[in-house]
């Protein structure tokens, strides 16, 4: 019976070591952090640029700055993680977010704006995925993809419930105004959840044989480990621009603004079916062929993107089946370091992961449009990002460990 028990205490089994109220609240707190310190702000920017008469480079800078910050802090996040838990870091990071918001709405300059998105960064580090993927691996265990894949799923909601709420109150209120509701809205929603629903005991991570010698550190140096977080950084790069290029890509092919914006969001749609997927693929396929798979798909929907002329409905089922991949590679970060060395410093690893993808989708969009100008147009671009795509798929095949 010991030993039972101390396995399920390992493993996230247990019912002491899986809270009920942790998958309800972190769905919750999911959704309305990625929609309001994410979301909110395409639909709000031009607004702003308005309003203030700043430069749509100033703010939109501004912004990609706190990618950067939430890719950097996420290392040292990550340690905390794995030490302690998910309620400190958590809850700070809600206060921290509802924080950076109000200094959004109030900001009288574009230094305090940026400075503001700077703090934003940080409470982005601290709330999004990856703490919320580092909660539910050590208390769900062997049981974590299903987990995942719910927590996904409500944060695949979080541009659909707040975009049209955000659009709604900035017709009314003023882009400040609605900031500020915004903020109230984080502050109820996440520090109560995130504070009362992540109190339990934080159990012991979990180690495959193999690695109960090593440490992160040595793992992180890895020719395995390295290779991978390659693929992903270019993959993520590649997966990013082709979402942000897609819509001027359409439009290049005769597509109204309209149709191109209805691709965009049915594409969001099929990020939301592809995570329902991936429970079965994880099930009858190997971590590395799994990997390898998803890339080049990605970027095989990317070259078909490349090449289709029309006619539109084509053009639309190829931007649904590219997000149901999408969807997918979530998934596939945030499994990819415990399907390969256990859960045992699960924070630091997967922040250290996760900070060079985050990176590159923060320098996509700007470095998508230079690479359209200098290519010729969009479909060379999609070409170039299909490339991208095949070599980051060959360096995941490089990677395996087996």
């Amino acid at each position: 019976m010991p030993q039972a028990l101390s396995r399920e205490a390992a493993t996230g089994t247990g019912d002491r070591s899986r809270p009920r109220a942790v998958l309800p609240a972190l769905c919750a707190t999911q959704i309305t952090s990625w929609g309001i310190v994410y979301y909110a702000f395409p639909v709000l920017n031009a607004h702003i640029t308005a309003d203030t008469g700043w430069s749509t480079t100033t703010t939109t800078g501004a912004f990609s700055a706190a990618l950067v910050v939430s890719a950097l802090a996420g290392i040292p996040v990550g340690r905390i993680l794995d030490r302690r838990g998910p309620r400190a870091v958590m809850t700070t990071g809600s206060l921290l977010g509802v924080a950076a918001v109000l200094a959004i709405a109030h900001a009288p300059n574009p230094a305090a704006f940026t400075a503001a998105w700077l703090l934003a960064g940080m409470a982005m580090a601290a709330t999004f995925y990856q703490p919320a993927f580092a909660a539910l691996t050590r208390w769900w265990g062997e049981d974590r993809i299903r987990a995942l894949t719910i927590v996904t799923l409500a944060g695949g909601l979080a541009s659909t419930a707040f975009a049209p709420l955000t659009a709604t109150l900035a017709e009314h209120l003023g882009w400040r105004t609605t900031y500020t509701v915004l903020a109230v809205i984080l502050g109820v929603v996440t520090i109560p959840a995130h504070a009362l629903a992540l109190r339990a005991p934080w159990p012991p991570a979990s180690v495959p044989p193999t690695q109960q010698t090593g440490g992160s550190r040595s793992v992180a140096r890895s020719r395995p480990f390295v290779l991978l977080a390659v693929a992903l950084t270019l993959n993520g790069f590649a997966m990013y621009a082709v979402v942000i290029a897609l819509v001027p890509l359409l439009t290049e092919r005769g597509a109204s603004p309209t149709a191109a914006a209805w691709a965009l969001g049915l594409g969001g749609a099929g990020q939301t079916l592809g995570r329902t997927l991936y429970t079965t693929l994880a099930r009858h396929t190997g971590v590395t062929t799994r990997t390898v798979t998803l890339i080049a798909a990605g970027g095989a929907t990317t070259f078909a993107l490349a090449i289709t002329p029309g006619p539109y409905l084509l053009l639309l089922f190829l931007g649904i089946v590219a997000g149901m991949v999408r969807g997918n590679l979530t998934l596939l970060q945030a499994t990819a370091v415990t399907d390969r060395w256990g859960t045992s410093d699960y924070g630091r690893l997967s922040g250290i992961l996760a900070a060079p993808v985050t990176i590159a989708s923060a320098l996509a969009p700007f470095a998508g449009a230079a690479l359209a100008d200098e290519l010729g147009g969009y479909s060379a671009l999609f070409v170039a990002l299909a490339g991208i795509s095949a070599s980051a798929s060959l360096l995941a095949t490089a990677s395996s460990r087996y």
